[in-house]
């Protein structure tokens, strides 16, 4: 792994750790052109993967998780993410399964990264 891409997870790891208390335990990530691709896994609290036990738990783990990194991504982007791939952020795209506790996340930069 590159070291610019260990410095981008890190970026990842602290910013979600910070919001939900438990960053991933694991990020795969790929740079190509303008694009940063990460998959993260193992990213739910106990508390997450409690409440994800009926479907109405897991919708709204769901929601929460996608919808709070998307709102904080579009308030600023992290601090040295810009700086590290020499870009700036322009969109976010984040999902996860809440079943098997794997997310991804696209980040889309205004020229290409690599």
């Amino acid at each position: 792994m590159s070291k610019k891409i260990h410095e981008f997870n890190d970026i990842l790891r602290k910013l979600r750790k910070e919001l939900f208390g438990k960053g991933p335990e694991r990020i795969h990530t790929v740079f190509t052109e303008n694009m940063a691709v990460s998959t993260l896994y193992g990213n739910l609290t106990p508390t997450e993967k409690f409440i994800a036990r009926t479907p109405e738990g897991k919708e709204m783990v769901h929601s929460a998780r996608t919808k709070l990194i998307q709102e904080v991504y579009k308030k600023s982007t992290p601090e040295g993410m810009n700086e590290l791939v020499g870009a700036s952020l322009v969109h976010l795209f984040s999902d996860i399964k809440v079943d098997e506790d794997v997310g991804v996340s696209v980040f889309i930069f205004d020229k290409n990264i690599v």
